[in-house]
């Protein structure tokens, strides 16, 4: 290693930060939803969210035994990656918090995640879509997640590359 190179095994420094992480929220709609098993074994799935009153939202059937596990351990984890949007690859963050279940009970927060969920994966302005698409996801053996941030941790490979020695451009091309 030539002297002035830097040595990358603190990273620190890279962190996402407050501007860049809110455009990936936006832009992208997958992450990554983590828990526990009865066993005390992580399991992980993928999964569209959508960011929202502060907290990350996402839904799924009454049947999954994530969320048995979930009642169980609320404490869980969520990943999301820049990748497949156009920010490109190499920025990412990851969630610790905990995980609430909603089921039936809350007919008002049903008759507001529902709409605007569907609006998130339509990701057009086709009101007979999105109503179409909410209707299909509204049923009564579907539950709502509601995730609460309790630490997160972010990383911009963008950043990285800037300070790389040879490096043009962002992260996807910094070891070509």
């Amino acid at each position: 290693m030539a002297d002035g190179d830097k040595k990358f095994d603190d990273l620190h420094e890279y962190t996402l930060d407050d501007a860049r992480e809110k455009e990936m929220l936006e832009k992208q709609n997958e992450c990554v939803f983590m828990w526990t098993n009865k066993a005390g074994e992580p399991v992980g799935v993928v999964m569209c969210y959508m960011a929202a009153k502060g907290k990350l939202w996402l839904t799924l059937l009454e049947e999954r035994p994530r969320v048995a596990a979930v009642r169980r351990d609320p404490r869980t984890c969520l990943v999301i990656s820049s990748a497949g949007c156009d920010m490109k690859t190499g920025k990412t963050i990851t969630y610790k918090g905990k995980t609430v279940v909603h089921g039936n009970e809350d007919k008002a927060l049903r008759a507001w995640f529902f709409p605007e969920f569907a609006k998130r994966l339509h990701r057009g302005n086709n009101k007979e879509r999105i109503a179409q698409i909410a209707s299909f996801l509204d049923v009564p053996d579907r539950v709502i997640f509601e995730f609460t941030i309790t630490k997160k941790i972010g990383y911009d490979g963008d950043k990285m590359a800037a300070d790389t020695p040879g490096s043009e451009g962002g992260f996807d091309t910094m070891f070509s």
